[in-house]
């Protein structure tokens, strides 16, 4: 199949679904289970449930702005999937407060059910896999999973921006991409006037050979 012309001079980069990332489907379900979390446990006037709730949104929609964005600039795509990061990080800090000041047990790898959590979390990515369970759980239980959650969404983000970054080395932003763009057809513009000439070349010298004037 030939090459259209819009792919061969291609600026634009191609739309990220973040609806099929796995840490955008695990930020859906942190920001869920945070609702519900603070809902339940925290009182009225409580401005953590601004704070936390602020964050876990924060983290969600950041995901999708840089993604949209990142269709013409991979720069605003790594600083807003850095803002994510960071609004994720409040989040689990808060969530580290709430276990402490109740003086509730932070699962750790020494925990019964550390290693089921953890199993459970990389295994299950999207929110109608946690809903049946939210209503069983109790504080210890879903601030112990946002806490595992808010730490594999961190870990993959982070992976994704190296591999992101990576591409910028390699190919540049827009501004890149434009002057590659252009140099390309330019390129292909003096080649097919070169073409055509040797073309024309060629036709006249076959009239000349058959006797044809012109």
């Amino acid at each position: 199949m030939n090459e259209s012309t819009g792919d061969k001079y291609k600026v634009m980069r191609t739309q990220v679904f973040w609806e099929e990332l796995y840490f955008y489907q695990k930020s859906v379900v942190l920001y869920q289970l945070t609702y519900i979390f603070i809902q339940r446990y925290l009182k009225r006037g409580d401005r953590t449930i601004d704070q936390m709730l602020q964050a876990a949104r924060s983290g969600k929609q950041n995901i999708v702005e840089g993604s949209a964005d990142g269709v013409t600039s991979m720069e605003m795509e790594l600083k807003l999937l850095n803002v994510a990061r960071a609004s994720l990080k409040e989040l689990r800090e808060d969530y580290e407060d709430y276990i402490l000041s109740r003086k509730l047990t932070r699962w750790d790898v020494k925990h019964p059910r550390y290693d089921t959590m953890l199993k459970f979390c990389r295994k299950h990515n999207k929110w109608d896999e946690y809903s049946p369970y939210v209503d069983k759980w109790n504080d210890e239980e879903i601030a112990n999973i946002c806490l595992t959650l808010c730490h594999m969404v961190d870990k993959m983000m982070m992976t994704y921006q190296e591999k992101l970054e990576k591409d910028f080395v390699a190919n540049g932003g827009i501004k890149e991409r434009m002057a590659a763009a252009r140099m390309k057809y330019r390129t292909d513009q003096k080649e097919e006037i070169e073409r055509l000439r040797r073309r024309v070349a060629y036709l006249e010298s076959k009239l000349i050979e058959n006797g044809i004037e012109f």
